[in-house]
Order: structure tokens, then sequence, then C-alpha cells
């Protein structure tokens, strides 16, 4: 069942937007050569507990970390450890906070020191195909035409979307109803309705779009080992278009 918020739950949704994408700046700002994932897991977690907040990911289902921080050819839930980040490495990170009863979630992909130009290409790609698709998170459309513009973007530019994880609904649960895939025809699945709060996040492969889940039950890497990137906000449907919920005070997104 599809939740649409009323007025007072929109303004904690914001409330937890804020706060999420202000640990995803942190994070991000973080992303240099010689740290660990550990270090950019750990200044996550401190940062959402001393605003009175709870990190949406750590024990969920079991994950043991605050942030799930992916490098490289590894897609989603990396899990944090002593990794060192280095010159060249990409380093998706994926955030949530859990505050006044709802959930923020998002992400972004950064570069570690200077990158090859394909791998800025490949992040960038991922970032415009989340603008891209949203676009058409607009009231009456149908939630596939978010994911068909996102799948012809990505394509359009020589790269592929994984299959196997999609976006979902955000709100007193941190996965809710609907299922936001990155892929597929336009015209299908529910009508966006005004108060409806989802997470858009293409998943971007510079190769073939298949991955495997490592013998952990959470690294998800590409199959072929190709380079990948992740962008994800959570995002309002209003009247006049969609808004988006994981922005910080001053305006960023990333």
């Amino acid at each position: 069942m599809i939740s649409l918020k009323s007025q007072r739950e929109i303004e904690a949704m914001r409330r937890a937007g804020r706060l999420t994408a202000q640990a995803r700046a942190l994070a991000g700002s973080m992303v240099r050569p010689g740290v660990t994932t550990h270090e950019i897991d750990r200044a996550v977690r401190r940062f959402i507990e001393s605003h009175g907040a709870k990190p949406s990911f750590l024990g969920y289902g079991g994950f043991p970390g605050s942030a799930c921080i992916s490098v490289n050819e590894v897609v989603i839930h990396g899990i944090p450890g002593p990794r060192k980040l280095k010159e060249g490495d990409i380093v998706s990170i994926d955030v949530g906070a859990f505050i006044g009863g709802f959930h923020g979630d998002c992400a972004a992909t950064y570069p570690c020191g200077q990158v090859s130009e394909e791998a800025m290409r490949l992040i960038q790609v991922t970032q415009q195909s989340f603008w891209e698709g949203i676009q058409n998170a607009r009231k009456g459309r149908r939630v596939s035409d978010i994911g068909h513009a996102v799948q012809e973007y990505v394509e359009g530019n020589g790269y592929s979307v994984v299959r196997d994880f999609v976006g979902h609904g955000v709100g007193t649960k941190l996965h809710e109803a609907p299922e936001v895939r990155n892929f597929g025809p336009a015209g299908h699945g529910p009508r966006l309705q005004p108060g409806m709060t989802i997470a858009v996040e293409p998943m971007v492969c510079a190769g073939d779009w298949h991955v495997r889940v490592l013998p952990d039950k959470w690294t998800t890497v590409s199959q072929d080992g190709s380079l990948t990137a992740h962008y994800e906000n959570t995002i309002l449907i209003t009247e006049d278009g969609p808004e988006i919920l994981t922005v910080t005070e001053d305006g960023a997104y990333v």
C-alpha cells in the first residue's frame, strides 16, 4: 500500500531528509587517499546520533555499518572496514537517518583524488540520469516513466542500468511501496500522486548490468568487474512537480 503523507508528515520527512543529506555531504568530504571506509562510517554515525537521530542502515537486516560504502566495482551495500581509499578510486556512499518517526535516504558517488576521465564521466552520467528521471516525477505520470527516462539516458551514453536493485518508497519505514525501477517501458505502475515520497536511485555500470552478491551476503559487485556509480535522493511528489527532500540547509544535493 502506498502511503500519501500529510503536511505534518512531510515536514517531518523534510527534517529527516536534511539531516541525511548533511551526513552524505560529511561523508563525501572525507573521501581522499588514505582514509578508511570505517573512518567515514564512524563519522556518519557520530554525526547522525549527535542530532538525536539513528542511522537507518545500522542493524537493518543485520547490516553492520551506518553507511554503505562501495568502492569501484562494488555497486551497493559495501560494508565499512579497514580498506584504505586510493588515488583514482570512485566511492559510492549511501546513508539514511531516522528521526521524528521518518527516514531520509540518499547516496552519491565521489572521486578519490584524481580519477580517470572515464570514471568521472560515469559519475556525471549517473547523477544526470537521476535528473532526467525526475523530470517525469509529476502528478498523474506513472512510476515507470521515471525509470524509463533513467534507462534511456544511461544507455544512450553507453552504460547499463542495474536490474537487480531498485528505488522505493520512503517514510515511516526505510523501504515502502512503490518499487521504483530504473529501467523498463513507460506508462506502467501506479500513478504518481501528491504526498508520495520515493527514493529514486540509479545504479549504473560501465560494463554489463549483471551483478553478483559476495559471500558476506551484502557486498554487491558488477559481474564483469567494471566500475559502477550510484546516485539517490528522496523526493516528494507535489502538485507542482518533484521536491527533493534530501538537500542540505545550504541547498546542496551532494
